[in-house]
């Protein structure tokens, strides 16, 4: 019988700490929403890594991104990736071709980066791992979980300075053995950037092919 105590006990401490542990993250993660929320844009330059230790495969590409309320520009690997808001602009610079398309309203919460720190929201549970350092600097530490077992990936973690509450890194670990990490090299916050930022040019383009699929 007291064994059957001890083990009810350290269940019940376990359960106390992760619930007190998951309302810190949630915490955390409202104040960082809240002030993403209230940058006129976000201005930022990446570095993008994948790798899949079982088949020793590891790269690292940089990248640059613009984000304006739910718009985003990316460049990334010879592709720039466009979204208005409403349509989804592929160009494949060595192609000489850029794509047209909406994109499914399903698959755009997890595509689109402008909800990065509001898709938590739904459809996930979070824990806060502990304090940690980056760049000198410390940083809070959370894991996301997805409740949907479908998802392609088990977590995602994230680390966050604590002094500015903007995001350092950020690492999604893959089910089939491939791991993607996202860590952020310089951010600006306060400039202004047009709505024309998040469109292709087709005019200042003219020799790149459109496939509009819309």
């Amino acid at each position: 019988m007291k064994k059957h105590i001890t083990t009810l006990a350290l269940i019940f401490a376990f359960t106390f700490t992760y619930a007190q542990n998951a309302e810190k993250a949630k915490e955390i993660l409202d104040q960082v929403a809240a002030k993403t929320k209230s940058y006129p844009s976000i201005i930022a330059d990446f570095s993008f890594a994948m790798e899949n230790l079982q088949e020793g495969i590891s790269e690292l590409r940089d990248g640059s991104i613009i984000i304006k309320e739910n718009k985003y520009k990316i460049s990334l690997m010879d592709f720039d990736t466009y979204y208005d808001g409403s349509a989804l602009y592929t160009h494949m610079i060595d192609a000489e071709e850029v794509n047209i398309t909406i994109p499914d309203p399903e698959d755009e919460e997890t595509l689109n980066p402008a909800t990065i720190f509001s898709g938590y929201e739904e459809g996930y549970k979070y824990n806060y791992i502990g304090d940690g350092v980056a760049e000198g600097k410390a940083c809070h530490e959370i894991d996301l979980y997805p409740e949907n077992r479908d998802k392609p990936f088990s977590r995602i973690k994230l680390l966050i300075f604590k002094d500015n509450l903007q995001l350092y890194s950020l690492r999604q670990v893959g089910k089939d053995g491939n791991n993607y990490t996202i860590v952020v090299k310089s951010m600006v916050v306060d400039k202004a950037v047009g709505d024309h930022t998040f469109v292709f040019n087709t005019t200042e383009n003219p020799d790149v092919d459109v496939i509009d699929m819309r």
